[in-house]
């Protein structure tokens, strides 16, 4: 066989990589959108992730290695006297982010990759998606979380009671929007003991799986 041949002949028999898959971590549907300014709430100075959603406990939660590469929050719109209120209680400008959770121990979660923190205000009423200019990595398992170190009009309410969401607040404060809780800056590591039912946060990730090799058919 020439030398041409044999280099061929190896080059089909190293693994190929199979093509990356793209999804959506916690698809918004139509109608999956923040309350305000009907009953108007707040997600407030603290970092949460969706626990369930009716019966699907796993749809933040990475089913393979991978990368974020864009996030979307489905915003209320309040009004300017609740936009006011929010504001001047809760720390200033509406913000939030993104952030990769791996679990420590029972109900303790860590931040290993966080997105940039984006102003929301100009978007109140809107379904906006905000691509990363550095994808985070995320492994099969770990949670996409909404950190929100001042307030987001982006809590969905009403739903089921098999609905339900974690904060990243003690088991005893989970009342107490005052005091910081949001996993930002230096702090990375607190319990999530405070479970909200019948409520939705409004987020989603867009997710691509990391490329995987596959062993080729052919042969020489």
């Amino acid at each position: 066989m020439s030398s041409a041949g044999l280099a061929i002949a190896a080059a089909l028999a190293l693994p190929a990589a199979a093509p990356a898959k793209i999804g959506e971590l916690g698809q918004l549907t139509d109608g999956v959108r923040g309350a305000c300014p009907v009953n108007c709430q707040a997600v407030s100075r603290t970092t949460g992730y969706q626990a369930k959603v009716g019966p699907l406990r796993t749809l933040y939660q990475a089913p393979a290695d991978g990368r974020i590469v864009a996030w979307t929050i489905a915003l209320g719109k309040p009004g300017p006297k609740q936009t006011a209120f929010f504001t001047e209680r809760l720390g200033g400008e509406s913000q939030a982010t993104i952030v990769v959770l791996a679990a420590e121990k029972k109900l303790v979660r860590r931040v290993v990759a966080k997105a940039p923190l984006q102003g929301l205000t100009e978007y109140f009423g809107q379904v906006v998606q905000f691509p990363l200019a550095r994808s985070l990595p995320i492994k099969k398992g770990q949670y996409v979380g909404l950190s929100v170190p001042s307030w987001a009009p982006a809590l969905q309410i009403g739903l089921g009671a098999d609905t339900s969401w974690r904060a990243s607040r003690a088991k005893n404060t989970c009342g107490d929007t005052s005091t910081q809780s949001a996993l930002v800056g230096s702090r990375a590591s607190t319990p999530f003991a405070c479970l909200f039912k019948t409520a939705r946060l409004t987020y989603s990730a867009t997710f691509i799986t990391n490329p995987t090799k596959e062993a080729s058919a052919a042969t020489p």
